[in-house]
C-alpha cells in the first residue's frame, strides 16, 4: 500500500482532453494522459483493500492494487510487468474500456473511485516509451498448428498466448488489415491504429503469421457486414491443415429497424459508416463514402457505437446531430449502496456528446420519411413518438408524434449475433442467441460440438467489451494448449 492516508488526502484526477474546436479538426487521439507525478498521487488513493473488488470487477483480473503501489513507489518497470501478466493489450483497454474495475472500487462506495484506467493507460504508454515491450518468442516448438479465425482482441490475445506456448499460429482476417472491430469499428480519435500495428509487429516476431483478405466459410450475398476479402478458404481445408481451429469473429450482425421507409437512401447501419472513415484515415481512397457533411444526422441507439457515430459526424461537419435512445433517461448518479460493486446504470456523457449532440430519451422511430422532387427516394425526416415506461412495459404517449429532419440516419442499436453463415459452414451448434455453443468450464472449455473447433469472444458470448474478448482469448488459448498437449502452463 503506497500511502495509508492517500485516499483521504487526494481527490480523483481525470485525464484531460484537448479543446473541442482543436480535436474536431482531425481524427487523432485527444486524451491527455496523466503525468508521472499525477499518476503517483492517483495511485496513492488505492486503499489496498483486504478484498480488492476491483480485481474481480476486471474481466482479465488485473492485479490492480499491486501495480498501483508500484506506480506510487516509482517502480514503473515492475508495474508494467504486473499489468502485462494478466492483460496482453493494456493500450487497448486503457483507452476504450469502460472500466468495470472502477465501478467495483471500494472507494467508490462513498467517494470517487481510484482512476484505475488512467493509471493503466500511463503504465503501458511508459512501457512502450521505455522499450520494455519486446517480442517473447518461445524456445520450445510443439509442432502443432493452430488457426485463429478473426483478428479482433479475442483472436489476437489467443494467438499471442498460443505462440508463446510454442505452437505455430496463423491468424485469418477477412478484411485488408488486422484488428477486427478494433480496426474497423473503433474510431481513430478513440484509439489510433498504430497501437494495433506495433502489436502485430511484436506478434510476428514471436512467430504468429497473419493472412488478411481471407474469408473463412461464407457470407450471405446481401450482407451488410464489412468484407474486403480477396480469397476464400473452406472450413474443411482449415480442419485438414491445422490441429485446432479457434473462431473469434466479432458479433457483426447489426440489429435492424424494419419500419416504413427503411429502404430509403440515406438510412444505413453504423457499421457501414464507421469502417469507411477508418479506411480513409488509413490512407485508402473510397468512392461513395458515406459522409455527414452539411447534413442533419439522426443516430438511433444510445450506446458506444452510437456515440462513435456522433463523434465521426461532428468531424465530418454535420449541421446537427441527434441521438435517439429507446429507454428513459437514467439517473445522473447511481444508488451506490444498491448496485455496488456491480456495473451501475446511470447517465453517461461521452466526449463525443460533449462535442455537440441533442440526446433524446424514451423515443421510438415510427417511420423514415422521403423528400420531394430530386430528393424523392431519399430520407429527409424521421417520424417519432414519445414513450412511457411502467412496470417494465413500454407504451406510446398519445399525441406525442414529431417529425425530425434527417438527411442521414445511422442505425446503432447493437448487434444480434455473429454472422450465422460462418458458424453454419463449420457445423457449429448455436445457442438461443445465435452464438457458438461452448462452455467456459475449466475442463473442455471453449470447445464446440465440432472436433478440433473452438470458439471465444463475441463469437461465443455475443456482443461484449474488448476486455471480455481478451479474457476469453486467453482462456481459449489455454484450453487449446491443454487439448493439444495434455497439460498447459498458460494462465487462465
Amino acid at each position: 500500500m503506497g500511502k495509508v492516508t492517500g485516499f483521504l488526502e487526494y481527490g480523483r484526477l481525470e485525464e484531460g482532453y484537448q479543446p473541442v474546436p482543436e480535436r474536431l479538426k482531425n481524427y487523432k487521439e485527444f486524451v491527455i494522459g496523466l503525468r508521472e507525478d499525477e499518476a503517483k498521487l492517483q495511485s496513492a488513493r488505492c486503499m489496498d483493500c483486504g478484498t480488492p473488488f476491483c480485481n474481480s470487477g476486471c474481466p482479465v483480473n488485473n492485479i490492480i492494487p499491486d501495480f498501483n503501489d508500484l506506480v506510487f513507489q516509482g517502480d514503473w518497470l515492475n508495474a508494467w510487468t504486473t499489468l502485462d501478466s494478466t492483460n496482453n493489450f493494456p493500450e487497448f483497454t486503457g483507452r476504450i474500456c469502460p472500466a468495470p474495475c472502477e465501478a467495483a472500487c471500494t472507494l467508490n462506495v462513498n467517494d470517487d473511485a481510484v482512476g484505475i484506467k488512467s493509471i493503466e493507460h500511463a503504465i503501458i504508454d511508459r512501457a512502450w516509451q521505455e522499450g520494455w515491450v519486446k517480442p517473447r518468442p518461445s524456445a520450445f516448438r510443439s509442432g502443432k498448428k493452430v488457426a485463429v479465425v478473426g483478428s479482433g482482441p479475442a483472436g489476437l490475445a489467443a494467438a499471442q498466448q498460443l505462440a508463446r506456448a510454442g505452437h505455430d499460429v496463423t491468424v485469418f482476417e477477412k478484411n485488408d488489415r488486422v484488428g477486427g472491430l478494433l480496426r474497423y469499428g473503433i474510431p481513430d480519435f478513440k484509439m489510433e491504429k498504430l497501437h494495433i500495428d506495433r502489436r502485430v509487429e511484436q506478434m510476428q516476431a514471436e512467430g504468429v503469421q497473419f493472412r488478411t483478405g481471407v474469408l473463412v466459410g461464407a457470407l450471405p450475398a446481401d450482407t451488410k457486414v464489412t468484407n474486403w476479402a480477396k480469397e476464400t478458404i473452406s472450413p474443411e481445408q482449415l480442419k485438414a491443415e491445422f490441429d485446432a481451429v479457434l473462431l473469434t469473429g466479432g458479433a457483426e450482425q447489426s440489429r435492424d429497424l424494419p419500419v416504413p421507409g427503411r429502404e430509403l437512401a440515406g438510412v444505413h447501419f453504423a457499421m457501414e459508416f464507421l469502417p469507411q472513415q477508418n479506411k480513409t484515415v488509413a490512407g485508402d481512397k473510397l468512392k461513395g463514402q458515406l459522409m455527414a457533411t452539411d447534413k442533419h444526422v439522426v443516430v438511433i441507439g444510445g450506446g458506444d457505437t452510437g456515440s462513435d457515430c456522433v463523434g465521426t459526424s461532428n468531424r465530418h461537419g454535420a449541421v446537427s446531430v441527434t441521438q435517439f435512445e429507446l429507454m428513459p433517461q437514467p439517473p445522473e448518479e447511481e444508488n451506490k449502496p444498491l448496485v455496488w460493486p456491480y456495473w451501475p446504470i446511470k447517465l453517461r456523457t461521452s466526449s463525443s456528446h460533449e462535442e455537440g449532440c441533442q440526446r433524446e430519451f424514451a423515443i421510438a422511430t415510427k417511420a423514415f420519411l422521403p423528400g420531394e422532387g430530386k430528393d424523392k427516394g431519399r430520407v429527409k425526416a424521421v417520424k417519432t413518438v414519445r414513450l412511457q415506461w411502467e412496470n417494465g412495459k413500454m407504451t406510446e404517449v398519445p399525441g406525442s408524434e414529431q417529425v425530425i429532419p434527417a438527411d442521414l440516419v445511422l442505425l446503432a442499436m447493437g448487434f444480434t449475433s455473429p454472422v450465422s453463415s460462418v458458424l453454419e459452414a463449420f457445423g457449429v451448434d448455436r445457442d438461443l442467441r445465435g452464438n457458438a455453443r461452448a462452455s467456459t468450464d475449466f475442463i473442455g472449455g471453449y470447445a464446440t460440438n465440432v472436433p478440433k473447433v473452438f470458439a471465444a469472444g463475441d463469437m461465443r458470448r455475443g456482443q461484449s467489451l474488448v476486455v471480455w474478448a481478451i479474457r476469453e482469448g486467453r482462456q481459449a488459448a489455454r484450453a487449446i494448449d491443454e487439448a493439444l498437449m495434455g497439460a498447459s502452463d498458460l494462465p487462465r
